[in-house]
């Protein structure tokens, strides 16, 4: 099996209109790379449904291929059926799936008839048979609160056997985590593409946060140098552009089939890796074959 690489990026919607603004400036920008798609989160129990909604509008308005997150847990089915037909009314034709996280302080009697991902791509799947092209999130170093690496690849691979066209990962640091999970999938006879999320490093203390907050590994070499540059803003982007950059290009020589970045809004970072790796002249086929080659260090 073969695929086009997919390359896109990810924002988050925007809260007041100066963000929107900004939002709009950075999405051109980054459009002008040729990417396949925009992803835009929804936040947990469906918190940022209605900013998602207009920046998902706000994107396709502009001529470009936006796809909205939409997560289940705490949400009705009457209220995803409400959505999917307002993005079939949109001309939306991807998503990207996910459970969700509780809204704080919430336990999971408030989950919702839907408690995972797979029920929610079933649903999608009954509901508008193979209008939408569906994402659905995969884990290298598993999802934290998974028992095993067993059961979290187990869910995994549940996404896929309901309908899930492809997948995008946590982003990661370990490039030798991401091929280990291919590798598994396919002995599971999972063939989709596996893309992997990428972050760009531009600030340490926002990095810790989310690597501890997502149970995330961040090498001892790359968080020792991080912090080692202080308050020197300059130092870290630019060794988080090197860093980043070398990741990627482990991950294409190894056959990853796209990359999907975490823009957190912002453009400079994303873009110069993508200019380094070349990535407008990356869109040729790959194999799909399983991974099974012996880890090197990166």
């Amino acid at each position: 099996m073969t695929t086009k690489r997919c390359f896109s990026f990810e924002f988050f919607p925007p809260r007041t209109p100066e963000g929107e603004e900004k939002l709009r400036g950075v999405w051109r920008e980054l459009n002008a790379l040729g990417p396949e798609f925009f992803s835009v989160t929804f936040g947990a129990g469906g918190s940022t449904r209605e900013g998602t909604l207009a920046t998902v509008q706000a994107i396709s308005a502009d001529g470009l291929v936006a796809a909205p997150h939409l997560s289940c847990v705490g949400a009705s089915i009457d209220g995803i059926r409400e959505l999917l037909a307002t993005y079939r009314n949109m001309g939306i034709r991807r998503l990207v799936l996910l459970r969700g996280d509780l809204p704080s302080g919430a336990g999971l009697a408030s989950a919702g008839p839907l408690r995972y991902a797979s029920d929610l791509v079933r649903l999608v799947r009954e509901e508008s048979g193979d209008w939408f092209h569906i994402d659905v999130a995969a884990y290298p170093e598993f999802h934290p609160q998974a028992r095993t690496p067993a059961d979290d690849l187990e869910a995994f691979a549940a996404k896929v056997r309901a309908g899930a066209n492809s997948a995008i990962t946590q982003f990661f640091f370990s490039p030798d985590a991401y091929l280990r999970f291919v590798e598994d999938a396919r002995k599971l006879h999972v063939t989709v593409p596996i893309v992997p999320g990428i972050m760009p490093i531009n600030n340490y203390m926002q990095l810790r946060s989310f690597t501890e907050k997502s149970a995330i590994d961040m090498p001892r070499w790359i968080e020792e140098r991080l912090r080692g540059f202080g308050d020197d803003s300059a130092s870290i982007r630019a060794f988080g552009l090197d860093v980043v950059t070398r990741l990627c290009e482990r991950l294409l020589a190894e056959g990853a089939p796209g990359l999907h970045f975490y823009t957190l809004n912002q453009a400079l970072a994303s873009a110069e890796i993508w200019r380094r790796l070349d990535l407008s002249a990356r869109g040729e086929k790959v194999s799909l074959a399983p991974i099974n080659k012996q880890a090197r260090v990166f």
